[in-house]
């Protein structure tokens, strides 16, 4: 497909669709469990301190936007709106160093997502683990089942919750401990490791670029492209600089928080809104975990269509999501997998830099120059004759 053709979807796309929708989804695959809970963002950033993690995500951020609007050009002008049919065309018969890398990163997440799940219900309802771990699984499984459509819906209305319970909690912080934050501001506090602290958590969260491939479909031209993948970036970092800056309110000792939100909704003595920010993660979790499986029953349509095969129904749909979630969220930790790839997390951020971000950035932008060039040479023949 040419840079200059659209996939029939976009007939009709809505503004939201060309310009938010994208970095909703992004956002969305992004967030998970350890963003929402705030144990990702003690990982990366806050050993930096206040104004060197300040920084790490702001590096971040612009990454995510370059890196965001680079993808979704090249995907257009490749006609790619799957990761698999992506990285074919990006490192030819080299994605599938990619695909095992994205594997093993879900098989983690997904786990993760459930035990988090699981933890929500036992504090909220004194549900066993198991429970809130299978209302996740099921409630995954429901949305994806029904493909792009349900999923895309998730994302919109699970954005609008998610960005005004953050506002909120940044309100109710800054009238509760506002004072701390800015007297943990002003003291002088070691900004090392900034630079690796934000390369680090670009590399294995930028992957979300590429898995939400199915929604830029409704993108009508490059400029689409472009726009909503620079607007993706803040979109996605906006609410973890919020929280960010409430954290630095408890900082260092928040730093050893297993869950540093709970540990500061509880500082806030705000029963209802703890309920209601318990609910916004159980809700990220879920759009989260549809994300990435959904991006694979993509990738398994594509596959099937590009080999004569119908298009994979609801049932197919239904089936591969139950194989995945149960496989990772059920049998990962029991059989040690979670462990064994927890420990190459850091390794996995580097392998995605190696396999989708430098060859984008190489590679990609010389395609998209090209094609651009290629687009321009019959205006200019036109313009002498």
């Amino acid at each position: 497909m040419s840079a200059a053709a659209t996939p029939a979807a976009a007939t009709g796309s809505s503004w939201f669709q060309r310009f938010l929708l994208p970095g909703f989804a992004f956002k969305a695959v992004v967030i998970g469990g350890g963003y929402a809970t705030g144990r990702e963002l003690a990982e990366f950033f806050l050993p930096s301190g206040p104004w060197g993690g300040l920084a790490a995500m702001l590096l971040a951020m612009l990454l995510w936007s370059i890196i965001c609007a680079a993808t979704f050009s090249l995907a257009r002008v490749m006609g790619a709106f799957n990761y698999r049919s992506f990285f074919e065309g990006l490192l030819g018969r080299g994605w599938i160093l990619f695909e095992v890398a994205y594997v093993l990163l879900v098989t983690l997440v997904l786990a993760v997502f459930g035990a988090a799940a699981g933890e929500i219900g036992a504090s909220i309802f004194g549900w066993p683990p198991l429970a809130g771990t299978a209302l996740l699984a099921a409630s995954i499984a429901l949305f994806v089942t029904f493909g792009n459509a349900s999923v895309e819906g998730l994302f919109k209305y699970v954005s609008f919750l998610l960005y005004g319970v953050y506002a909120l909690f940044m309100v109710f912080a800054l009238s509760s401990f506002g004072d701390e934050i800015a007297a943990r501001f002003a003291i002088p506090a070691p900004s090392d490791g900034w630079i690796l602290g934000g390369l680090t958590y670009t590399g294995y969260n930028v992957i979300g670029a590429v898995v939400i491939l199915p929604v830029i479909r409704h993108l009508t031209s490059q400029r689409d492209a472009v726009v909503s993948g620079l607007i993706a970036g803040p979109l996605a970092m906006a609410p973890a600089i919020l929280f960010f800056v409430a954290m630095i309110a408890f900082y260092p000792g928040i730093t050893d928080q297993t869950l540093p939100s709970d540990f500061m909704l509880r500082q806030l003595d705000m029963p209802l809104f703890h309920l209601l920010f318990q609910f916004m993660i159980f809700a990220a979790l879920l759009e989260s975990g549809a994300g990435s499986v959904h991006a694979i029953n993509e990738r398994v349509d594509a596959a099937r269509r590009s080999r004569g095969g119908a298009p994979l129904g609801k049932r197919a749909r239904a089936g591969i999501a139950a194989a995945l979630l149960i496989g990772c969220m059920f049998l990962a930790d029991r059989f040690g997998l979670v462990t064994l790839i927890a420990s190459g997390y850091r390794f996995l951020s580097w392998v995605f830099l190696a396999v989708y971000v430098v060859p984008l950035l190489t590679v990609g932008l010389y395609r998209l120059v090209r094609s651009r060039k290629q687009q321009l040479q019959p205006a200019v023949q036109g313009n002498m004759t």
